[in-house]
């Protein structure tokens, strides 16, 4: 009896144990399974969404030494256009408020569902702290409510666009952030078309990105970086004068493109640069001189990137 309950032990603990490999065997593959599902699905819906997916080099960016600038600003970033090549960044993936560098967005929805000689009309023109001056039923073109809102960063004429579109203010607020999404940035929200609310964020990383987007529409870059531009409404009776306030626009192959501003976010900048053929995108953000900042780290990359050929 004692010898048959033995080897019954025996014979239950080795089903047991062939039971056990059984389930761990399941469950590693499984997870290997899973693990090969997850690793297709963030190729799908996330490399291939990545707006620098469709990037040829011809070349390569490499830097001479390690850049190193003395900032004020508490993150910034500094990109090789053409690759997205990060050559500085400090704090580049925090998220901070973006002030009036939302307009950037603002202006990429616009573009893409106005023509650029439709008539806005003006509803509300108590905006603050920026304004162009538009009165209440004065009409713009779309336009010149462009140049109003990049040069100056008139916040009447950021507010003018969104109130103008289908659905109003909130329907175009929501199209800014499904704009966002398919751009993939991810650690971009937007809460009004203005940037005048701090709720609004980004990273410098992002806003980099968003503004290589935003340079292929050729509208965009040549109102950035314009200096000087008066515009008048529709009827001609009211004649506005805009001045670029980006202080470093035109210096040095400098071709805009955004100022912002607001207590909470600090100083915001973000700038574009051409030389040889080449464009670096630079952004600092929570800035305390941010015109400054700019210039330092541009100081730096020149004459310090290289740009070595690739072979496809």
């Amino acid at each position: 009896m004692k010898d048959f309950l033995k080897k019954l032990k025996t014979y239950i603990n080795r089903d047991f144990l062939l039971i056990l490999l059984s389930v761990l065997f399941a469950i590693f593959s499984f997870v290997g399974v899973a693990d090969m599902y997850l690793r297709f699905w963030i190729w799908q819906n996330i490399t291939l969404a990545s707006p620098v997916k469709d990037i040829s080099l011809s070349s390569y960016p490499q830097l001479a030494s390690k850049l190193s600038p003395d900032i004020t600003a508490q993150a910034a970033v500094a990109i090789d256009d053409g690759s997205k090549t990060v050559l500085y960044g400090k704090n580049e993936n925090l998220r901070f408020s973006m002030a009036s560098t939302v307009k950037i967005m603002t202006a990429l929805v616009a573009l893409d569902y106005f023509n650029k000689n439709d008539e806005l009309t003006v509803f509300t023109d108590n905006v603050e702290p920026i304004v162009v001056g538009f009165n209440v039923g004065e009409k713009i073109y779309l336009i010149d409510a462009l140049y109003a809102m990049l040069l100056p960063s008139g916040n009447d004429a950021a507010l003018m666009i969104a109130q103008n579109y289908p659905g109003g203010e909130l329907a175009f607020i929501q199209k800014m952030n499904e704009k966002a999404k398919s751009f993939n940035l991810i650690n971009t929200h937007f809460e009004d078309s203005i940037g005048f609310d701090d709720n609004n964020y980004s990273t410098p990383l992002e806003m980099a990105r968003l503004t290589s987007m935003a340079l292929k529409n050729k509208t965009f870059a040549k109102i950035v970086s314009t200096q000087k531009k008066t515009i008048t409404n529709i009827s001609g009776t009211n004649v506005y004068k805009l001045t670029n306030i980006d202080q470093l626009l035109g210096k040095d192959g400098i071709t805009g493109v955004k100022t912002g501003f607001t207590n909470e976010a600090g100083g915001v900048l973000i700038t574009s640069r051409e030389e040889n053929g080449k464009r670096f995108i630079l952004v600092v953000m929570k800035s305390l001189d941010r015109f400054t900042d700019i210039e330092k780290i541009l100081s730096q990359i020149e004459g310090r990137v290289t740009f070595v050929p690739t072979h496809l």
